[in-house]
């Protein structure tokens, strides 16, 4: 894995009025039942779920994988996409054409957890409840960027180069392999090798923003799904971040590397039934 960095851009109110009419209709027609919506991890897509959605939806739910803004298949460069809010605006379009009244469950995995915190902020009244994949979680205490400040002592620190910075992650094909798919079948391997794009965290943005709020991303009620065997994130720093900023529940799945749509689909969909039936 290298670190590039890329101009830094901040934007306005995170307001999407075409989205109505861009996803409402879909929604309207889709049969009234639980709703996921789930967003990736730093550059990768919504192609991580293709395990993962026909499944749950044979489970009978609804469910809506995100490609973010320059990653999977989006079409903005990432030289375009220069804050979280551009980063997340096409989770933001999804969560604004929700009917009135709907709620949706939303699921970040890995990176993509401030995402899914930004979605939260913006659209609280959306959620239901948020499912922290073994994934990056902030809290309302420190500032966003906390969670990544303190990750930085537990993985090696990679080389960073041009100027000004936002820092984006370009990651190999042995760091695939060998980190984030360690435990993932050999053809998900090779589909990570083909798919994914260079991507960011945004960490310099996150450390300028304001807190997430209590009023907003504190009030929907989240849930930790640990991935026991996860080399990225390790089960002990997620475990650091439920202690940081306490769950209303924590479940674990065995065998999963930081890929556990991958490597153990069937038991993150029963995890993710759970959920909805118990929170959603």
């Amino acid at each position: 894995m290298i670190t590039i960095k890329l101009p830094l851009h901040r934007t306005g109110k995170c307001t999407i009025p075409f989205a109505q009419n861009k996803f409402r209709t879909r929604m309207a027609a889709a049969p009234k039942s639980k709703h996921f919506v789930a967003v990736h991890g730093v550059g990768h897509g919504a192609w991580v779920y293709y395990k993962l959605k026909p499944r749950v939806e044979a489970a009978g739910y609804q469910f809506t994988p995100v490609s973010l803004a320059a990653a999977g298949n989006n079409g903005k460069k990432l030289e375009e996409v220069r804050s979280l809010h551009d980063y997340t605006t096409p989770l933001l379009e999804v969560l604004a054409a929700v009917p009135e009244g709907e709620k949706v469950i939303l699921i970040g995995h890995s990176g993509g957890g401030y995402a899914a915190a930004y979605g939260m902020e913006k659209c609280s009244e959306k959620i239901s409840v948020a499912v922290f994949l073994n994934a990056l979680m902030p809290d309302t205490k420190n500032k966003p960027s906390y969670v990544i400040d303190e990750k930085r002592g537990w993985t090696p620190q990679f080389p960073t180069y041009g100027d000004p910075p936002i820092t984006a992650l370009v990651v190999g094909p042995k760091f695939i392999s060998e980190s984030l798919y360690n435990l993932s079948p050999i053809e998900d391997q090779a589909l990570g090798h083909l798919s994914v794009r260079p991507g960011s965290l945004f960490m310099e943005d996150l450390a300028t923003m304001g807190k997430f709020s209590d009023e907003k991303f504190g009030s929907i009620p989240r849930v930790y799904v640990i991935a026991a065997e996860d080399k990225t994130i390790p089960p002990s720093f997620q475990k650091w971040q439920i202690e940081n900023n306490p769950v209303v529940e924590v479940k674990e799945i065995k065998g999963a590397d930081h890929m556990p749509m991958f490597t153990q689909p069937d038991a993150l969909c029963k995890c993710l039934v759970e959920i909805a039936e118990k929170h959603g």
